[in-house]
């Protein structure tokens, strides 16, 4: 049974798809300024049935550029935004006269859509179709860049929602994390906990369009009354409809055998026969294992990634509490130099150098880590890129623009952008240290990187499994605020599963107690 939470939905700001259409219409105009184009036409986009994006487990699908401009998830809508940005709705035959009528320039009215790729997961957007098409100018390759840049900075009232989707996954972690005993069969009981916790704070999902120009099949209102009429009879539903599209990443368990138990893997995972082979949900949580759990709640479409590492017992071993505080003193660090103009391929160089330092204190390795980092020896340790933009997507677009290089060094080449930091991202931060015996025992036989190695202590490691640590950051003008609020040191998990508050109340004690000190 989930915990009941102390925080209730914030309320949907009716503005906000308004306030994301006019970013669009300024930075268009902008754009077709500086290109010396004529300010007329239409952007014209279709709700697509699925998302672009890579993460591995979402519940409720939607076109995330329809959803950031129109507010709008059902299937069968198409939405237009012209110069005057009037809001009227009409039905999908309807829109070739509209948008003539609306048209006051000479020639075939200039619809600009949507098609571009996505960098993260290398799928390209499909552009809108309807018939009589054919009676305008389209352009394909205007729009896509420029409303992916509009996506990249958030506005106030999409950090609000943001932080909700936060506030509630943090609260969601903390109850598996008091949940999960040794004993327990790994199953998708870690992941309903959550569900459960995350429907019974959100109650309803939010839902209300709101657009300029939008057009929808007639059939959709009749359709429409079905599926609530439906929803009634399948109460079961209701459950997926009150999770706000709860969005779950991957969840594992790692164990001291090195086996890596997965839920949601995607059909199309190359993996996905040996996970379903090696049955991870009949496998139980034994004393010892270190689980590392990655999801997050979505709340009127904008989302949270967070992952939280911590031991089935409850209690850190001192192997265990070597590779956590390698990984949370990089993820501290990292947090602590965020500012606008700073590098995120100089964060993810940063957090690898904290974590070789980390294990070079803990006699894994030996020798100058300036030279192990020209080595690249930390993408042994971390394979994945530092963090993702995170927004509506889980991995926001806008990571690689044109003039972005992507890095082609190992560790680096995954990273998800390497982009400056600007006023205005949200971004994940996620270093990670794992000892992986695919990337590890290469590493440790090569003449060139052999030497860093103290094979007789980083050999009991093998079959530890790893932690990452990730949390959801907000860049301002200044620094940046993480909006993640989960139990980080190993004080506080301790403490947390022991059956602690969260958060755990500071107990201030007076400097002095009559008179002494």
């Amino acid at each position: 049974m989930a915990s009941p939470s102390s925080l209730s939905p914030p309320e949907i700001p009716m503005e906000l798809h308004a306030v994301n259409r006019k970013k669009l219409l300024d930075s268009f105009r902008e754009h077709l300024s500086r290109s010396s184009r004529p300010l007329s036409g239409f952007v014209f986009l279709k709700v697509a049935k699925s998302r672009l994006g890579t993460a591995p487990i979402i519940l409720n699908c939607f076109e995330s550029y329809f959803a950031y401009l129109f507010g709008v998830q059902e299937p069968g809508f198409y939405g237009a935004i012209e110069r005057y940005m009037v809001s009227s709705t009409y039905y999908t035959d309807e829109i070739t006269k509209v948008l003539h009528h609306q048209y006051q320039g000479p020639g075939k009215p200039p619809l600009y859509l949507l098609h571009g790729l996505n960098t993260d997961s290398n799928n390209f957007s499909k552009p809108a179709d309807f018939e009589g098409i054919d009676n305008f100018k389209t352009d394909l390759n205007t729009l896509h860049p420029v409303l992916t840049e509009c996506r990249v900075l958030k506005s106030a009232l999409e950090i609000s929602l943001i932080q909700f989707a936060n506030d509630i996954s943090s609260e969601a972690h903390v109850e598996v994390m008091r949940k999960a005993k040794v004993g327990d069969t790994i199953s998708l009981g870690l992941v309903a906990i959550s569900l459960g916790h995350v429907a019974v704070s959100l109650g309803c999902c939010p839902c209300f369009v709101n657009s300029a120009l939008s057009f929808t099949r007639r059939s959709n209102i009749q359709s429409a009354l079905r599926r609530l009429f439906s929803l009634l009879l399948h109460l079961l539903l209701l459950l997926l409809q009150c999770l706000a599209s709860c969005q779950l990443g991957v969840l594992c368990i790692e164990s001291q055998q090195n086996e890596i138990m997965s839920f949601g893997v995607s059909e199309t995972d190359p993996n996905h026969d040996q996970y379903l082979s090696n049955k991870p949900n009949v496998n139980t949580l034994e004393d010892g294992d270190m689980a590392l759990l990655d999801m997050g709640a979505e709340y009127h479409f904008y989302g949270s990634d967070i992952t939280c590492s911590f031991p089935v017992n409850g209690k850190f071993t001192r192997d265990q509490s070597l590779v956590y505080n390698a990984v949370l003193r990089a993820h501290n660090a990292v947090i602590s130099s965020m500012r606008p103009g700073v590098s995120w391929v100089n964060m993810h160089k940063l957090a690898e150098r904290i974590i070789l330092e980390s294990l070079k204190e803990g006699h894994l390795l030996s020798g100058d880590v300036d030279a192990m980092v020209h080595e690249r020896l930390g993408a042994v340790f971390m394979p994945h890129g530092l963090g993702h933009l995170l927004g509506i997507d889980t991995h926001d677009p806008g990571g690689y623009l044109k003039v972005e290089r992507r890095p082609k060094e190992p560790g680096l080449k995954s990273l998800r952008t390497s982009r400056e930091l600007l006023e205005g991202m949200v971004i994940t931060v996620e270093p990670g240290c794992y000892f992986i015996d695919a990337l590890l025992l290469p590493a440790m036989e090569n003449t060139q990187t052999s030497r860093y190695f103290n094979h007789d202590q980083i050999s009991r490691f093998r079959g530890f499994g790893g932690v990452r640590i990730e949390s959801d950051v907000y860049v301002t003008c200044d620094g940046c605020v993480n909006m993640t609020k989960c139990p980080r040191e190993i004080q506080e998990i301790e403490a947390v599963m022991a059956g602690a508050p969260w958060p755990i109340k500071k107990i201030s004690i007076p400097s002095s107690v009559n008179g002494k000190t």
